[in-house]
């Protein structure tokens, strides 16, 4: 008989907490559901892209990020569970510091956790993109 999968409330509740704590630019707040050797993938096209390991790298990615925010949020839509793989949905909706216009936007990020703490960040342009790359169904 195979063993239930764990039911994916806690890494819902971190998530939850790690998008309300970016919104009010806490980092530190964020960063305590990450696991130290967390690895952030931002996909090329997006104002900071790349790869970033480790706590002081990431720290350092969303702070560069967050602080390029005049106003706005980035809430989240809904979440997809599919075996170790959580994506969230999201909608952007900020204005930078150095712009007059608004940057009104969807997209997803996939996630995974190992014991309670986040092991990978990362980000699709295309919410579809984040579901194969979970491997949930259409």
């Amino acid at each position: 008989m195979s063993e239930p999968t764990p039911s994916p409330a806690a890494e819902i509740e971190a998530l939850t907490q790690i998008y309300a704590a970016t919104n009010r630019n806490d980092v530190p707040a964020a960063m305590a559901y990450f696991d130290p050797q967390i690895e952030r993938i931002e996909p090329p096209g997006f104002p900071t892209s790349g790869t970033y390991r480790g706590h002081a790298d990431v720290v350092a990615h969303i702070a560069k990020g967050r602080g390029s925010w005049a106003e706005g949020s980035c809430n989240v839509e809904g979440f997809t569970v599919t075996g170790d793989r959580i994506v969230v949905l999201l909608h952007a909706h900020v204005r930078l510091k150095d712009q007059t216009e608004w940057i009104d936007g969807r997209f997803a990020d996939g996630w995974m956790f190992r014991n309670g703490k986040a092991i990978l960040m990362r980000t699709f342009w295309e919410r579809q993109e984040a579901l194969e790359w979970a491997g949930a169904k259409e």
